[in-house]
């Protein structure tokens, strides 16, 4: 969602905060503003649409001169997109600034009792409500004013803030919505993301929930919302700074893709460890691991299809019953967490509001929390139990590639590891296993380089209207994935279906020339799968096939046919996902579509 850059120092901030906003574009947004002491006063300037018709009104941030500013990228919530409606957002007098991420749920209530007490809205906003009630506060103590706003507030909230009585502080607070502090020799900066500051320092502090940073330009205080000083541990990002450009691609996500042989070894290599699986994170002896009786996977988007393929492989490999939840849907629903339950939630971010509900719901049942999480020092990195990460490096585009392969690999690995310590793996089949896991990256990067043939199928079908993905088992969980790919960044409507439920009215969506894509690396499944391939190709469909380079009978049913290296069918999403992002990355650059920036979408989805 929405981004927030801030600096104060000894350099001129505008230039630095439209920097650190561009790094933050990948994470959706309709407008920008930046508000900037100049010595006198804050200045204000705002635009619709992207970054560079605010970098282009500000002359790349010279005409907004100052040693102290915030800035904003916003994703619409409260309030159309237009100038009136972006960040920042100014009290009556124009002496209080601020910047938002999250949503005021009260702000209703609270906007009513500043209109009593005389307050004017200019905005459609929620957070026009905090400049005010900032305002309302404001006794000469800025910290005094915080924290007693954030008292009154309720809902999720990153917060930059300026007073033009004390020019020579910004002061930030979170919760729920993702915020880190930095700092180097020349100033201090917020962010909502590690990308945006990366560039100037590598020592950052993540800011808890209901905390409170008032910083200088050359120090940092941390409060609780009750004003008590508190001490912080910074955390030393070892990210390569050059992982969040595009090196010469001509997208981040085409760039990530082929990053992902790099992303499974990153991720996989770790734990393995003398022929055998070692995850230290899990922090579970094997005792505890043979005493889980069930697990809960949740999760939102990409990392939801990922716990979809986890049920098939932690249930065939492992025995273990999995049960796979929309993170949604499971904090609303009351959910039934039995005696010997563990809860997996699986976020790139780590910040992902809904699966992060999730986990303190969980928690607070009383049930572990396993995270599979990109991002060191995220939120459910640190609140989860215990945490595997995925070692994808920075994902700037908003659909995920490298992420879900990684995520993949870390469900991968419990599988087996359960699998091994409950007695279901025998040893010689637990090293046919792993033999196949280390040849995944090379297996990846051979179906990268065969891209071209991808590329030339892909052009057939820029003006397609609806694409159908159908499959069974694992194949229906790599159906969905490859469909929300492909809808996603092209805007074609797109949906994936058990091919078992075709009969069940879903088949009479095919007409003449619709194309339906076959995910068919199953081999207990071939048979079933052609079945259904003839069913819709006897209606009119151009049926696309992925399927594995042993199945040659696919040919009969198929009438273009993208093949696979062979591999244990358990872990055949890693190959077969693999020609259908290419595929849905090529007819969205044919459609002229903004791949790395789809419209409408974010890559962090921090509210409700």
């Amino acid at each position: 969602m929405c981004g927030i850059v801030g600096y104060i120092g000894t350099k001129q901030a505008a230039p630095i905060i439209l920097d650190g906003l561009s790094k933050l574009e990948y994470r959706g947004y309709d407008s920008a503003g930046m508000a900037i002491y100049d010595g006198s006063k804050i200045n204000i300037t705002k635009s619709v649409g992207r970054l560079k018709v605010l970098e282009n009104l500000t002359h790349g941030g010279e005409s907004m001169p100052g040693l102290c500013g915030i800035g904003h990228t916003r994703w619409a919530t409260h309030g159309v997109p237009n100038n009136t409606n972006a960040h920042p957002h100014f009290n009556a007098a124009e002496t209080i600034a601020v910047v938002h991420n999250g949503i005021i749920e009260n702000y209703l209530q609270l906007r009513r009792m500043l209109i009593d007490k005389g307050y004017q809205f200019v905005s459609e906003t929620d957070t026009e409500v905090l400049a005010h009630l900032l305002d309302y506060y404001y006794k000469g103590n800025p910290l005094e004013a915080v924290t007693k706003v954030l008292h009154r507030v309720e809902g999720s909230y990153a917060l930059g803030i300026l007073f033009a009585d004390c020019p020579d502080q910004i002061f930030a607070a979170r919760k729920d919505s993702p915020l880190i502090v930095g700092q180097n020799e020349d100033g201090c900066f917020i962010a909502s993301d590690v990308p945006a500051i990366l560039k100037y320092t590598r020592k950052v502090y993540y800011v808890d929930n209901q905390e409170v940073v008032r910083l200088r330009a050359d120090h940092m205080h941390f409060y609780t919302v009750d004003e008590e000083e508190i001490s912080k541990t910074p955390v030393i990002i070892e990210w390569d700074a050059n992982a969040a450009e595009k090196a010469g691609y001509e997208h981040f996500m085409l760039k990530e893709m082929y990053e992902q042989p790099k992303t499974v070894n990153d991720t996989l290599m770790p734990r393995i460890k003398d022929n055998d699986i070692v995850i230290e994170e899990l922090n579970m002896t094997d005792e505890e691991l043979r005493a889980i009786r069930k697990i809960h996977i949740v999760a939102c988007g990409s990392a939801y299809h990922a716990g979809m393929t986890g049920k098939y492989v932690i249930e065939g490999l492992a025995r273990v019953p999995v049960e796979v939840d929309l993170a949604s849907e499971f904090r609303y629903r009351n959910p039934i967490l039995e005696e010997g339950a563990m809860v997996v939630v699986i976020s790139q971010s780590g910040e992902t509001a809904d699966t992060l509900a999730a986990l303190r719901e969980s928690k607070a049942r009383g049930f572990k929390v396993l995270g599979i999480v990109n991002v060191v020092g995220s939120s459910i990195a640190r609140e989860a139990d215990n945490v595997m990460y995925t070692w994808a490096g920075p994902e700037i585009a908003v659909a995920t590639t490298k992420a879900y392969s990684a995520q993949l690999i870390a469900l991968y690995l419990l599988a087996m590891k359960l699998g091994r310590v409950r007695g279901q793996i025998d040893g010689d089949t637990f090293q046919s296993l792993l033999g196949d896991l280390k040849c995944l990256p090379d297996q990846i990067e051979l179906l990268l380089n065969n891209k071209n043939k991808i590329q030339k199928f892909a052009n057939r079908y820029i003006g397609a209207k609806d694409v159908f993905f159908i499959g069974r088992g694992i194949d229906y969980a790599i159906s969905l994935e490859g469909s929300l790919k492909l809808k996603e960044i092209s805007y074609i409507h797109s949906e994936a279906y058990a091919a078992g439920e075709l009969k069940h009215g879903t088949i009479s969506l095919i007409e003449e020339g619709t194309l339906v894509a076959a995910v068919s690396t199953q081999p207990d499944l071939y048979a079933k799968t052609i079945s259904n391939m003839v069913e819709v190709k006897a209606r009119g469909a151009f049926v696309l096939a992925v399927t594995c380079e042993e199945n040659k009978e696919i040919e009969k049913a198929a009438d273009y046919v993208i093949y696979i290296p062979e591999t244990n069918p358990y872990f055949a999403n890693s190959l077969a996902i693999i020609p259908l992002q290419l595929f849905g990355y090529y007819v969205s650059v044919g459609k002229g579509c903004d791949v790395d920036k789809p419209r409408n979408l974010a890559k962090s989805v921090t509210v409700e």
